[in-house]
């Protein structure tokens, strides 16, 4: 698991290099999966996560597993920068400071 700073600074850098290539259509997320995907993008644990959502650390772990194969990505990192450059997340504001 990267530290949140870490994972800012590699999606940072993964936009601050991508090329303005056509976006896909992006995969169908519920709103529960993007409640657990908000929390991989804020770099938090399945246990954090799981905590703020009130749910089972296994769900949880189940969610990100469900994200992973919906955005075909290996990691954690790959998947906020597939969710991004699908549109169903937002870039994070770069003049803000890294949480945590």
């Amino acid at each position: 698991m990267l530290a949140p700073a870490v994972t800012r600074a590699l999606v940072d850098d993964f936009l601050a290099r991508r090329s303005s290539r056509p976006r896909s259509a992006p995969p169908a997320v519920t709103p529960r999966e993007r409640d657990v995907l908000g929390g991989v993008c804020g770099g938090l644990s399945n246990r954090e996560i799981a905590r703020d959502l009130y749910i089972g650390e296994a769900t949880v772990k189940t969610y990100v597993s469900r994200l992973l194969d919906k955005f075909a990505a290996a990691s954690r990192v790959g998947l906020v920068i597939a969710a991004i450059e699908s549109g169903v997340l937002h870039a994070p504001n770069r003049s803000s400071p890294a949480p945590g």
